[in-house]
């Protein structure tokens, strides 16, 4: 399809670059890229391959799946020391209509439960100081085994790893880096929006 530099009704172009649909978004060009590729966000290209976004596509996909919902979808706890990884997490999984709080360590994750306990904590293994497998415990003492859903996650992905994540009583395991598709497949399963 080809497309056209409009102006719209306020004045602002009908047809975004993939930068300034990333801006309009609030996310990265390689997640609206992504996206694209899912068909989750439409996106025309020029003769040259360039893509280009509707501004009402951009606006109807916020409407239906963004952040200004007027509802508010299940609570998942992010728990992980890497800031870019947590962005990534929380606007892929606010988009499918979560909402999502952040920690950035073990203990800024256990407050956060007492605060509001969440319908899924996504924890990472690797942290410095208190690990993953030192928080899921704590949680466990303090809430119970399986009254918080908890999935793992880590840059160390083999057999074994997933095995000790299921014998910690996790609900889940995934890799990083992640496949962003599982990672929402898998919070689906165990908090469904």
């Amino acid at each position: 399809m080809a497309y056209r530099d409009d102006s719209s009704r306020h004045g602002e172009a009908e047809w975004l670059t993939l930068g300034q649909a990333a801006r309009f978004l609030g996310v990265a060009q390689s997640t609206i890229r992504k996206w694209s590729d899912q068909g989750r966000v439409p996106a025309f290209y020029t003769p040259g391959g360039h893509r280009r976004y509707r501004r009402a596509d951009l606006e109807a996909f916020l409407d239906r799946s963004g952040p200004g919902r007027s509802r508010e979808g299940p609570l998942v706890l992010l728990v992980d020391d890497d800031e870019r990884v947590r962005e990534l997490v929380r606007v892929t999984l606010e988009l499918e209509g979560y909402s999502v709080s952040e920690a950035g360590s073990a203990e800024e994750g256990m407050a956060a439960i007492e605060r509001r306990k969440p319908d899924l904590v996504l924890l990472d293994v690797m942290m410095p100081h208190v690990d993953g497998w030192e928080m899921l415990r704590r949680v466990q003492d303090r809430w119970g085994a399986g009254a918080i859903p908890v999935v793992m996650f880590s840059g160390k992905v083999d057999e074994e790893s997933e095995r000790e994540a299921a014998s910690r009583g996790a609900r889940g395991f995934v890799g990083k880096p992640f496949d962003l598709q599982q990672l929402i497949d898998q919070t689906k399963q165990i908090a469904p929006v």
